[in-house]
């Protein structure tokens, strides 16, 4: 969910942090930290913290975890677990990751193309006959490859303005949503696109949770069995992801958890940790620190995907049609289901934010697979202004990945 920032301000301070949203993470680093012969301490990684719960209004809880080829993780926590309490943030606090699932369901999709079940080349169409079509939109123009780089050009669905109600002003009677992917892209099909892909025309991009509907259903029908499954299958129990789930409609968090909370339009605090609105593939996982920077590890280390599909990811695009996504992030390009980020130090990473009600994920690794972090960030009043916090979520990033840990024991 993008919205313009005229419409964050009032009531819409609820709605800016709903849903899977396409919040970029920035990765301008502040200076005198990205030394590749200097190491990245606990210490340097609480200042980290610091700055980046001061871009969140100084009122957010934040967790981050670094894990290396070098011994035990660094980790930093700021926060506490409920409002008005003093327990901290569990260590292993189990939170929804949003959009990051995107990248979740980008590998089942290409390990089901690398096994011949579906094309990368295949049409919406001929997935999913009749889907997409009416008010402009045609799946006969766009991939399975489009839908997972977001070259589709669909309107994304979040933003349509009757979900936008409900979201905003009717959070609590919308919590227990059950509404299927199928008809969310319905919801979708009533707009006109942002563009249609046209053949041997330039390649446009605009983020919209629709494309990770369709791949998700599309997935369904070549894998034979629900997203979710699939997911729990091919990925969480292939790494052994003991914290990682995907609830479906449950809409409760495993414990331990942090609760989170945002202003609502009668201006008090209300409680969002208890909902299923994000339960379909663009944002429906739940995971820790620790499992999200395990999987990304094992993906960028070929553990995940056979070359050529890894090789398939890794082709990114620039970003054309989507101006708020660029303003809040101004470097990096996307590929099918990763952000590539440049490092102040050289080289890159791959990354994919996730916004959700009340909390902000922001996982990365390095090229190599070697190195990860995940800052984990949960609200307590009105959401975060996304650009200064994915600048100083960015900065902490480049930090950990341009500076070698110390070699140390297991922390407790």
């Amino acid at each position: 969910m993008q919205m313009p920032s005229s419409k964050k301000a009032g009531a819409a301070v609820l709605i800016a942090a709903l849903l899977a949203v396409a919040s970029p993470m920035a990765a301008t680093a502040a200076t005198g930290h990205t030394s590749a012969n200097r190491r990245y301490t606990e210490a340097a990684l609480r200042q980290d913290l610091a700055a980046v719960r001061q871009a969140g209004g100084g009122d957010v809880n934040v967790l981050a975890r670094v894990d290396g080829p070098h011994g035990g993780p660094l980790m930093a926590r700021i926060g506490t677990r409920t409002a008005g309490s003093s327990d901290p943030i569990p260590w292993n606090a189990h939170f929804r990751v949003a959009s990051t699932t995107k990248t979740f369901t980008a590998v089942v999709v290409l390990q089901l193309a690398a096994e011949k079940r579906l094309s990368l080349d295949d049409t919406v169409e001929h997935w999913l006959p009749g889907v997409v079509a009416g008010n402009g939109n045609d799946g006969r123009r766009i991939t399975v490859r489009d839908l997972l780089r977001q070259t589709g050009g669909l309107y994304d669905y979040v933003d349509d303005p009757k979900i936008q109600d409900r979201l905003i002003n009717h959070f609590d009677e919308s919590r227990y949503d059950t509404t299927p992917a199928a008809d969310l892209v319905a919801v979708a099909m009533k707009h006109r696109p942002v563009f249609v892909p046209r053949p041997g025309g330039a390649t446009r991009w605009a983020y919209s949770n629709t494309n990770y509907l369709l791949a998700g259903m599309i997935a369904e029908k070549a894998g034979g069995a629900s997203w979710q499954e699939l997911v729990e299958h091919r990925v969480i129990a292939r790494l052994g992801l003991r914290d990682t789930s995907v609830p479906g409609l449950d809409p409760h968090l495993p414990d331990p958890h942090v609760n989170a909370y945002l202003t609502g339009p009668d201006g008090k605090r209300l409680d969002v940790t208890e909902h299923s609105l994000q339960h379909t593939a663009d944002s429906g996982v739940v995971s820790t620190t620790a499992d999200l920077n395990t999987f990304f590890r094992a993906l960028a280390g070929g553990r995940l995907l056979p070359a050529g599909q890894w090789r398939e990811m890794r082709q990114t695009v620039r970003r054309t049609d989507d101006p708020e996504d660029v303003a809040e992030m101004p470097e990096g390009t996307y590929g099918l289901g990763l952000r590539k980020i440049p490092l102040s130090c050289g080289g890159f990473y791959y990354t994919h934010e996730g916004d959700g009600a009340g909390v902000n994920t922001r996982p990365a690794v390095s090229a190599d697979g070697r190195r990860a972090v995940t800052v984990s960030i949960t609200t307590t009043t009105a959401p975060p202004d996304l650009a200064a916090l994915n600048r100083a979520t960015g900065a902490l990033v480049d930090h950990a990945l341009c500076t070698e840990p110390p070699k140390r024991s297991p922390s407790n």
